[in-house]
């Protein structure tokens, strides 16, 4: 989320400088993503506006030829004329004038007070043109979005701009303009094909410091699948020697022939370590687009829902039956709500996925799309000569809904398998996809359902409770619709009827009424509820459903821990609509759980 730094790479776009270190990270280097750059009234401090200005010597594009001399008469006396305009050479390069700024206006959601959202703040980060009359940049520069609006380099007119779609895994958004003017004038960027190591390449955006373009430039250090920190999976990524600082999220990243081949989206920042950032390579960035353009939204990068060991010990690979020649990886678990779920079991050993063999590591010689001139002109070559890849890579270059052959080794017989992938249904999702989050309220007691976002809100690395983060790392769901509900916090009203009692002298009868309906439960905090009423609890809707379709006495809810907390039905409904008036809440539950 904008305005906040986690473990990781620090994100792009621009927020202040302090934000990029948290003190309170125990990892060795942090790869956070990209942070826009959070708009404030009062310029940052002396210091770091020195800092910025020296960095930012790169960003001019151009220099002034040296003023002419003319030598006059036959004497050595030498005039100095002023420079010529038409003798000033300037060194552009087209593409810029495709990279854009991108002003964003957040509004994120209150998971502590699910029913409101923070204040709102502003942001700036980095975008260009690209055909179709779009313009990409970074899904986390316009996350929990109101406006957007883009400038484009020279211009002093910001344009309303329509964002499309985002896509979380990838951390890529898609915008367009509806005003004519703002395409006056601009090519939009060809995509290169993958560059090869130590091969130059130039980051262009709009990062702190300044409000001119920007230009770093550097060399392909390493190429592998990272740890994408916004979309909190992993992908193919670049990682560069550039200078990735905060606002430079959604530039594009040029090779030498003014293709783009990237976009900046995070960096590492550590002491021990210098000038490491990281780009969307060409191959994840058509794949979003050709996703888009296929479905008409974004419906993200499938998986193989297996969990996966190694199998590079020699009697391990024996007592599995493999034979000599014989490669492959062992499942040790599937998701149950993964369509191979179905054909695989675990145990089996997966020697090949379409026909590329796999490694007893986990490698293989993977193929990747070439971009071209044009985003639909692609086609497949070589990875790399002479280096591997997880597999994982060939699944992530699949669409939601392709099929491919998987080829197993199952008691000691091989088998193969057209499997249908599909994107990853997690218990715990790593994100609310913009929604609002879910609650529900019953006389006092807030419950909703877990999310990454919930945890971060609740500064999981310190106060979350370990089962709960046991589950996110761990836990698979069992169906599509499952839930981890728990109960949030506890509201109370008793000091403020005990006051409003001495003010507006309210009868002692309701006073007492609502002070004890949840009295004793009030250190309930993060709990999942597991049963109402002796019924399993499935999601928040089912909690919800059951709560107001209860005809029992009492309200029983099994909470983990071997915890339970009773309520009286008849005075739990009647006190949560005076809880609610109290907090300033206008419904006991979200839009999503009345429909």
């Amino acid at each position: 989320m904008p305005g906040t730094t986690k473990n990781g790479t620090v994100a792009s776009h621009s927020l202040p400088a302090t934000t990029t270190n948290d003190s309170r990270s125990t990892s060795p280097a942090r790869r956070g993503r990209g942070r826009p750059k959070k708009m404030r009234k009062h310029a940052d401090n002396s210091s770091n506006d020195n800092h910025n200005s020296a960095n930012n010597t790169n960003s001019n594009v151009g220099h002034v030829a040296s003023p002419e001399r003319s030598r006059h008469g036959e004497g050595n006396d030498i005039t100095i004329l002023p420079p010529r305009w038409e003798s000033v050479a300037v060194k552009a390069v087209p593409s810029m004038d495709a990279v854009v700024k991108v002003f964003c206006v957040h509004t994120e959601p209150n998971f502590s007070l699910p029913w409101q959202r923070k204040r709102q703040y502003s942001s700036s980060s980095s975008g260009f043109i690209v055909g179709g009359r779009r313009v990409l940049t970074n899904a986390h520069s316009v996350e929990h979005h109101t406006q957007v609006k883009v400038k484009k380099r020279g211009s002093d007119t910001k344009y309303l701009a329509t964002v499309l779609s985002i896509g979380t895994e990838c951390d890529i958004a898609l915008l367009t303009v509806k005003d004519d003017e703002f395409w006056e004038g601009v090519s939009p960027v060809e995509f290169g094909d993958l560059p090869a190591l130590q091969d130059a390449v130039t980051v262009v955006g709009y990062p702190i410091g300044g409000d001119t373009i920007s230009v770093t430039s550097g060399v392909v250090s390493r190429m592998e699948i990272l740890s994408y920190v916004h979309g909190s999976t992993e992908l193919l990524g670049l990682q560069i020697d550039a200078a990735i600082n905060s606002g430079n999220s959604g530039g594009p990243a040029f090779n030498d022939k003014g293709k783009c081949v990237g976009i900046a989206f995070q960096s590492l920042k550590n002491d021990d370590v210098e000038n490491i950032g990281y780009v969307i390579p060409t191959p994840v960035i058509i794949h979003f687009i050709q996703d888009y353009e296929k479905n008409g939204a974004y419906t993200g990068f499938p998986i193989l829902g297996v969990e996966w060991q190694k199998m590079e010990n020699p009697d391990l690979r024996i007592s599995m039956g493999m034979r000599p020649g014989q490669k492959g990886v062992r499942i040790r678990r599937i998701e149950p709500t993964a369509p191979e779920s179905h054909v695989l079991k675990p145990s089996d050993i997966i020697l090949s996925f379409d026909g590329i063999d796999i490694a007893n590591d986990g490698t293989a010689k993977a193929l990747c799309l070439s971009g071209g001139d044009h985003i639909h002109a692609t086609a497949v070559v070589p990875f790399r000569h002479g280096e591997r890849i997880g597999f994982s890579y060939l699944v992530s270059q699949k669409y939601t809904g392709d099929s491919a052959v998987v080829k197993v080794l199952r008691n000691s017989e091989v088998h193969e398998f057209n499997i249908k992938l599909s994107t990853h249904k997690r218990l715990i999702p790593a994100h609310i996809n913009g929604r609002p989050p879910s609650y529900y309220i019953i006389a006092g007691f807030v419950f909703t359902a877990v999310t990454a976002p919930y945890l971060r809100s609740e500064d999981y690395e310190f106060d979350a409770p370990v089962k709960l983060l046991d589950k996110l790392l761990h836990a698979m769901a069992q169906s599509v619709d499952e839930q981890i509900v728990v109960v949030s916090q506890v509201l109370s009203l008793f000091h403020f009827l005990n006051s409003a009692f001495l003010v507006f002298r309210i009868t002692a009868s309701f006073s007492v009424l609502v002070a004890d309906i949840n009295i004793g439960y009030e250190e309930i905090v993060n709990t999942q509820v597991l049963a109402l009423n002796g019924k399993p609890v499935r999601n928040l809707k089912s909690l919800a459903d059951m709560v107001e379709s209860s005809e029992d006495e009492f309200l029983k809810f099994d909470l983990e821990y071997q915890q339970i907390v009773v309520l009286k039905s008849k005075t739990a409904k009647e006190a949560t609509s005076d809880i609610l008036a109290t907090h300033c809440i206008p419904s006991a539950m979200s839009g999503d759980l009345k429909t």
